[in-house]
């Protein structure tokens, strides 16, 4: 029975550190996205290369685990947002 509880406890702190650095990663995503909204709201140049790195390191992340994925940003997505904020 022990062995099956060490599993269990292993298994679950697994993903348990998978979920934290997906919380991490998105955290990262969600200030470049703020960053970029609020250069465009400025009427300043932005890149949205940043943000599209940090996802392509969160999707890299879910395909290891039980974390969702995150779409590519566009630029014309940040204009959308940041005329909405």
């Amino acid at each position: 029975m022990l062995s099956a509880h060490e599993a269990i406890t292993k298994h679950v702190s697994a993903q348990n550190r998978h979920l934290v650095h997906f919380a991490e990663l998105d955290e990262l995503r969600e200030q470049a996205i703020e960053r970029c909204s609020s250069l465009c709201k400025a009427g300043e140049t932005f890149s949205v290369n940043e943000i599209n790195e940090i996802t392509a390191q969160i999707n890299a992340h879910a395909r290891k685990g039980i974390s969702p994925t995150r779409v590519f940003v566009t630029e014309e997505m940040v204009r959308e947002y940041a005329a909405k904020i």
